[in-house]
């Protein structure tokens, strides 16, 4: 039997150092465990129990959020989450704890993927006019979005410095892991654009810049700034809905697959640790499905 408090600290530092889990990722795992442990008293391993481990899912279902909504349950299934892998790690270093495997994950719905228009799409992409040092870099940064699927992070920590003419980035993505993601023709020229504007010496690829009409840099861009100019573009282009830089990387994903993309590879170009995170996006683009239908459905008729 041991206290709680060092094995929680043991698992949060694991995740970090051997895990290399990204601090956001502790900072979540932490929050989890700890409403788990405050809830029910948790003061060593062998507190953690069946009966208590559900009264803390009733818990969980009954509870609310800062907006007064009851949590969804894929929120619900983090903590379960959470708590499972916390089991494993307790089992991994010999400690008899409860099987994480009798721990059953909440059943939640299918994600519901949407999708704009391709010509609303081709709209968002276009909106950026001028060749100002500004737009210049609003267009690269949706061309880029588009050809490559990237995650808003990742577009954040690129480097201007590679072949552009090769098209080829590699990226470092979740959980650390390395990926290769390419560059339309478009994306290309856009870029080249863009660079070719700029007389820093800043090493990112994407800069912010003051609002002044001749723009100062000042330094690598922001996650937030990019969410808001695709916005922006969004609503320039009045595509309708609330349009983020991951519904980019949803069109992307869609695009290859309805173009006959292989699943496993699309799997790849995204980063995606499991195929299952792949699959939300087939039943918007099952070409064999589309095929089967044409050939076979009403042919009576």
């Amino acid at each position: 039997m041991a206290d709680i408090n060092k094995l929680f600290q043991n698992y949060l530092n694991y995740l970090e150092i051997e895990k290399n889990r990204s601090p956001k990722t502790r900072e979540n795992y932490e929050r989890y465990l700890k409403s788990f442990f405050k809830f029910a008293k948790i003061k060593s391993e062998i507190d953690i129990t069946n009966d208590i481990v559900r009264d803390f899912r009733i818990f969980l279902a009954r509870s609310k959020n800062e907006k007064g909504e009851y949590y969804k349950k894929t929120t619900q299934s983090y903590y379960i989450i959470a708590l499972r892998n916390f089991l494993k790690f307790l089992i991994k270093n010999e400690y008899k704890v409860l099987a994480p495997d009798m721990i059953e994950l909440p059943k939640t719905p299918s994600r519901q993927i949407e999708i704009v228009e391709y010509k609303d799409l081709e709209r968002l992409l276009s909106s950026p006019k001028g060749g100002d040092l500004k737009n210049l870099r609003d267009k690269a940064i949706l061309e880029i979005l588009f050809s490559t699927g990237l995650r808003i992070s990742e577009l954040c920590a690129l480097s201007r410095y590679f072949d552009i003419d090769r098209g080829e980035i590699t990226v470092r993505g979740k959980g650390d892991k390395l990926r290769v993601v390419f560059l339309s023709e478009r994306a290309k020229e856009s870029l080249k654009n863009y660079l070719a504007k700029r007389t820093d010496a800043e090493e990112a690829m994407f800069v912010s810049l003051t609002k002044a009409k001749n723009s100062k840099i000042i330094g690598r861009i922001l996650p937030r700034t990019i969410q808001r100019l695709v916005s922006f573009y969004a609503r320039k282009a009045g595509v309708m809905g609330k349009i983020s830089p991951h519904q980019l990387r949803h069109q992307f994903a869609t695009d290859l697959l309805i173009g006959g993309a292989d699943l496993r590879a699309v799997q790849e170009l995204l980063g995606h640790s499991s195929i299952t995170t792949t699959q939300i996006y087939t039943h918007l683009t099952n070409k064999a499905l589309r095929e089967v239908h044409k050939s076979f459905h009403g042919r009576r008729r």
